[in-house]
């Protein structure tokens, strides 16, 4: 899912330029294959937007984001679903349940679920967020097609599951 992280955090009147820096310098130490560092560095720029900017910005949810990335790279699948969840919880509120990062949210734990094998509760997610991705992003987006996708391999593992009828 690498390729699914931002390149930078764009600065706003509300980011601090140090915060984005780390975020770009922890963008460079992945890069290199220094995951464990960039997991440091983002962990620390998650405490410090979560202190300057709330728990629910738009900047520090992405961050968290990034974070439980790191930490599924690592291996530790736990924390970056528990992480991902909570990230989801807050989008939903913050932003709605269509919002596309609250789409993307939704994916990314589903697929720390698929991973954890809980292939049940990974295609329900899967379902609700490929329907959100249907209505807000339309049938030929990439992301949408990419929600297929998953769920149709989350039905391939369940083997005979039967997915729920679309609402959308």
């Amino acid at each position: 899912m690498m390729a699914d992280l931002p390149v930078s955090v764009p600065s706003t009147k509300s980011s601090s330029p140090s915060l984005n820096s780390a975020h770009n310098l922890a963008i460079t130490l992945r890069k290199l294959g220094d995951v464990q560092a960039a997991r440091d560095l983002d962990k620390d720029t998650v405490d410090r937007l979560r202190r300057v900017m709330g728990h629910d910005h738009h900047s520090t949810l992405r961050s968290a984001a990034i974070l439980a990335a790191d930490l599924r790279e690592l291996g530790d699948l736990e924390a970056a679903r528990d992480l991902e969840q909570d990230t989801l919880d807050r989008r939903r509120r913050a932003l709605g349940p269509d919002h596309p990062d609250t789409l993307t949210s939704a994916t990314t734990l589903a697929a720390d679920l698929r991973e954890l094998g809980d292939l049940e509760a990974a295609r329900d997610l899967e379902q609700d967020a490929l329907e959100g991705r249907r209505r807000v992003l339309g049938e030929d987006h990439p992301d949408t097609l990419a929600s297929a996708s998953n769920l149709a391999a989350d039905l391939r593992a369940g083997r005979g599951t039967e997915v729920r009828p679309s609402t959308a």
